[in-house]
């Protein structure tokens, strides 16, 4: 209505309204209609933002370009020209680089567990601690209950998110251990002591196991597939199954392989033990009963733990067997894995190399299930260090990748048995570590 009645105005008094309608159109226009409200900043290096909906990491995602803006050229003035469009370069987010892990993995590689999940700071002082050693791998687990833990297909990534990249942006390898099935898909425990169980349906474990891989391709290098299954306690309650195991390995192996062909896949880690149903199977019967059902279709690397307990690690399975005061059986014998490896050689497939998953000495003098094995700090540090020159020298090139216990958690205590098998001290802001780590640290690798 304003337009109409100017232009019914005489010529003298509409023509400058009219040069102002214009003037206001022309910036409307330069402007690009877009809203003052600010655009959400990506920052470079960023491999997900915390969201339900998986989506795959890496790939570049670029900030909207600002709109032009009309600059006047020097010594012009700006009310006597019409504004020109100048382009702003687009910013573009920085990609963190993928690593992949090809077989056969180096004789030995060498690795170790932190605890990233709740403290940023923490992690970031840690990991640099794994990546000042020499390490080139470090373990770390994502529970399913802590990621899809309200229900099916409610995802936080949050904190997985942030450790993935903080693990790429220093160039380590990532090692997660998968388990710990989430409330709405257990099964009711078949005992008092349960610390985790198989989930009721098996496909709610590999939807699980192929959304991880896939928004994680080419950032997490290995998963390992459960822990300790040949316990009763880490089988919902009820007696341990080793076929029982092999179908879950099956269902998490193929859907991780679905979303990410190049991640290695690990069998569960084995609790050393010469316990027998219902409590346990022992772990060199598991293994054969194991591979028996075809679980060698269905890992890349065979998973074992290998605790030293109180005899050096070059002291034979024999000579522990034989000594009380070493135990007295072979599975508390470090080179216990040579029984293992002998049974994969029986058993057809010589050509998958074993990964330790858990190794380590305690110094433990309080809690008494682990005092009688304990060792002096040096001797730790000692016992580590020869441990992995074993491996190098003996087990070559079947040995893959060797991931020892642990960098602390800062909130551990004297009365965590954890904290005595640690090579730092549980400790923040202040860096605290045993002779082990520095040991390690010098170790030619």
């Amino acid at each position: 209505m304003k337009i109409l009645h100017i232009l019914s105005q005489p010529r003298r008094s509409w023509l400058p309204a009219v040069a102002v309608v214009l003037l206001l159109l022309t910036m409307t226009a330069c402007s690009g209609g877009q809203s003052s409200g600010q655009m959400p900043t990506i920052q470079a290096g960023t491999i997900l933002p915390p969201t339900n909906t998986p989506s795959r990491p890496g790939s570049q995602v670029t900030p909207p370009a600002p709109a032009p803006s009309a600059t006047p050229s020097a010594g012009t003035p700006q009310a006597n020209r019409t504004p020109k469009k100048t382009k702003t370069p687009t910013p573009t987010a920085t990609p963190i680089p993928t690593i992949v892990a090809t077989l056969p993995l180096a004789s030995p590689e060498y690795g170790i567990q932190a605890f990233l999940w709740w403290r940023p700071e923490v992690a970031d002082r840690d990991l640099n601690l794994i990546k000042d050693m020499g390490f080139t791998w470090v373990k770390q687990g994502l529970a399913w209950r802590d990621i899809e833990g309200t229900g099916k297909g409610q995802f936080d990534w949050s904190r997985a998110d942030r450790i993935v990249q903080q693990v790429s942006q220093r160039g380590l390898k990532l090692l997660v251990r998968l388990d710990h099935e989430p409330p709405w898909a257990s099964q009711p425990p078949g005992s008092s002591d349960v610390i985790q169980g198989p989930p009721q349906n098996l496909q709610d474990f590999g939807d699980f196991c192929f959304t991880i891989a896939d928004r994680y391709k080419g950032y997490i290098q290995a998963y390992q597939v459960w822990n300790e299954p040949n316990l009763r306690r880490e089988w919902g309650g009820r007696p341990p199954n080793a076929a029982e195991y092999v179908d879950l390995l099956k269902m998490c192996y193929t859907n991780i392989k679905r979303a990410d062909a190049n991640a290695l896949v690990i069998s569960a880690g084995l609790a050393p033990t010469g316990t027998d149903l219902p409590i346990a199977i022992p772990d060199d019967r598991y293994v054969r009963e194991l591979l028996d059902a075809g679980a060698a279709a269905y890992f890349d690397l065979l998973g074992f733990n290998a605790p030293g307990y109180a005899a050096p690690p070059w002291v034979s399975p024999d000579e522990v067997a034989a000594n009380p005061q070493w135990g007295g059986q072979r599975f508390f014998a470090f080179r216990h894995v040579e029984d293992i490896r002998q049974i994969m050689v029986e058993k057809g497939v010589a050509d998958k190399q074993i990964a330790i998953l858990e190794m380590g000495w305690t110094t433990d003098p309080i809690h008494p299930d682990y005092s009688w094995f304990r060792v002096t700090e040096q001797q730790q540090a000692d016992y580590l260090v020869k441990a992995y020159q074993w491996a190098k020298e003996h087990w070559s090139p079947w040995i893959g990748l060797m991931s020892m216990i642990y960098i602390a958690d800062p909130d551990w205590t004297q009365d965590n048995e954890q904290y005595w098998w640690a090579i730092t001290l549980p400790s923040y802001p202040q860096t605290k570590t045993r002779p082990a780590y520095e040991a390690l640290k010098e170790m030619p690798k």
